[in-house]
């Protein structure tokens, strides 16, 4: 059977991150993508020179739309933007998603450091939609703002990651790509399993949207019916091939995309 995955999530004109990066990967690997739009950065490799929102009305009615005539087996939710959007988002997925794996990645400012979620969203992104994660993924920065401390060593990605989990969520994965390692370790941490996920650091400009890619081949494997250990050990494996697939590439003039069709091209 097809499995359907859907991204909640802002877009990229560049390719390589947000909605775009995610409707890749989950054709990458073997899903049906459909996207509801949250947001609308101009941006590119070099970063983000603007953001419109998307009227509130718009996103509940693209919510409706899909649900009323596609059931997601996945939902993989992204850039947010706003508080309100938020509030809307947990609200209609505790209603209409009971059931389905919710995988966020709480994206907060663009790799170029231009910032994506709002100040004031925070606190609902904590109180409102964390309970309803099979997993979130933040990378260290975010893992800083979530718990109010800034998250540097191994030892704390261990304590952050118990944050997430007494916020609600069912799994976190710590990604550890900003440490200052020769290798980039992740934690997955759940209430019963404490794993590190491992790989080589690849020297590369071109880690655009990795954040988003990796959280969507999470998403993705789960539809597929893996375990959520399982579903962070491949996607693992297939963020890292596809930057190192394009570790020499030149696409843009800042941080460029990874190759998501690395295993086809």
């Amino acid at each position: 059977m097809l499995r359907k995955a859907l991204t909640i999530a802002g877009f990229d004109g560049s390719g390589g991150a947000g909605l775009q990066a995610d409707i890749k990967t989950f054709s990458a690997l073997g899903c049906y993508g459909m996207t509801v739009l949250t947001a609308l950065p101009i941006q590119n490799t070099t970063g983000v020179s603007n953001c419109y929102p998307i009227p509130i009305k718009a996103v509940e009615e693209q919510l409706e739309s899909i649900f009323s005539d596609i059931t997601p087996d996945v939902i993989k939710i992204g850039m947010l933007f706003n508080q309100e959007i938020i509030s809307l988002i947990a609200q209609f997925l505790a209603k209409h998603a009971k059931g389905i794996p919710i995988v966020i990645d709480p994206v907060m400012v663009a790799k170029s450091g231009d910032r994506l979620l709002q100040l004031d969203a925070i606190d609902a992104l904590k109180r409102e939609l964390f309970k309803q994660a099979a997993i979130v993924t933040p990378n260290l920065d975010e893992a800083s703002v979530i718990c109010g401390k800034i998250i540097s060593t191994k030892e704390e990605m261990l304590s952050a990651g118990q944050v997430f989990l007494d916020l609600g969520a069912k799994a976190v994965l710590v990604k550890g790509g900003h440490l200052k390692h020769e290798t980039c370790p992740d934690l997955l941490l759940t209430a019963d399993l404490n794993h590190w996920l491992d790989t080589v650091r690849i020297e590369t400009l071109n880690t655009h949207g990795t954040g988003c890619t990796l959280s969507a081949a999470i998403a993705a494997k789960l539809a597929l019916g893996n375990n959520i250990l399982d579903s962070c050990i491949e996607a693992k494996e297939y963020i890292t091939g596809a930057i190192k697939s394009f570790q020499h590439e030149v696409i843009g003039k800042g941080h460029g995309p990874v190759n998501h069709f690395h295993a086809i091209w």
